[in-house]
């Protein structure tokens, strides 16, 4: 190979590469971010389902993209060598340079805001841990290609050493994601039992309505099927089943539901479950008692206040 050229499948790889490398670094920061947050947690925050949904979104990207970094990263060395000038390709270089300077930006800014936060007093674990992981993996990407620029990768066993060291780190933060996580069966569950949550606090609005404008509480759920307004009861979404419903009192029902698993922090006769339903719904937090259930029947019971909800004709 006389002269230096570049070809299409040059940068086809060589940009390919580049844009999984970023979007990796992106995922292994979000997930680190991720974990930091779920290990210690904002207390002015509920939004623990965004935590999660973060990691599922990282680790998805993380799924496909680091096995293409890899794949990709093996042919262009497999090429470098069968053709070492490759390795000084202008295009290449620029590419090259480029993720340099981002990286090097990237640490700069980590930088000037840890100093900012550690003169504001606000210096917290949390965002110290989350300066450290950008710097640890901007770090990495800014050192590794330094050396790349200076050496001749294709005559080395460093780039064999970094793609195993990083599958081992991508395949740990994957792993750990799934134990936070929790598996495909689990995640479903939780939708499940997510999804009878908002139904029964449906169904309760719809309730309280009914005896507002009837004064009576509606014998069964069919009473509320209203076609003006257009509600249809909700059915469980795994059963297909009615929700059990019943009377009490003049002022007194009662809805229940079956779920798969306890709710988050719920407090069940007398024991303490652990995160696994980590729902934010109808305004209340995931800590709240006010739908908190074990796994299997749970009945909620509610009364009506009449002072809190006058009839039309008394306001």
């Amino acid at each position: 190979m006389g002269k230096l050229t570049t070809t299409p499948k040059d940068v086809f790889l060589q940009l390919l590469m580049m844009v999984m490398l970023y979007i990796c670094v992106i995922s292994l920061i979000t997930i680190s971010f991720s974990y930091i947050d779920y290990w210690h947690p904002d207390p002015l925050s509920f939004y623990l389902q965004d935590t999660l949904d973060s990691i599922k979104h990282a680790s998805s990207m993380l799924v496909v993209a680091f096995p293409l970094l890899l794949l990709l990263g093996w042919f262009i060395q497999k090429d470098f060598r069968n053709y070492p000038k490759k390795h000084e390709l202008r295009f290449r270089k620029w590419l090259v340079y480029l993720t340099l300077f981002i990286s090097a930006i990237t640490i700069v800014i980590d930088l000037i805001q840890l100093v900012y936060k550690f003169y504001g007093g606000d210096l917290t674990l949390p965002f110290a841990l989350k300066i450290i992981s950008v710097l640890i993996l901007a770090g990495a990407v800014f050192g590794y290609y330094v050396w790349d620029v200076q050496s001749e990768p294709h005559k080395s066993k460093v780039p064999a050493r970094v793609a195993w060291g990083s599958l081992a780190a991508v395949i740990a933060m994957i792993v750990l994601g799934f134990f936070i996580v929790g598996s495909p069966t689990k995640q479903r569950q939780m939708r499940m039992d997510e999804q009878r949550v908002n139904d029964l606090s449906a169904l309760q609005g719809e309730i309280i309505n009914y005896w507002t404008l009837k004064d009576t509480l509606p014998t069964s759920i069919d009473d509320l099927k209203n076609d003006i307004r257009g509600f249809i009861p909700p059915l469980d979404p795994e059963t297909r089943e009615p929700y059990e419903y019943s009377v009490v009192d003049p002022l007194k029902f009662k809805l229940c539901a079956t779920f798969d698993l306890p709710s988050q922090h719920s407090n069940i006769d007398g024991k303490t479950y652990p995160v696994s339903v980590p729902y934010y719904y109808g305004g209340y937090p995931a800590t709240s008692e006010l739908w908190d259930h074990g796994s299997g029947l749970k009945c909620f019971e509610r009364n009506i206040d009449p002072s809190l909800y006058p009839k039309p004709g008394k306001l």
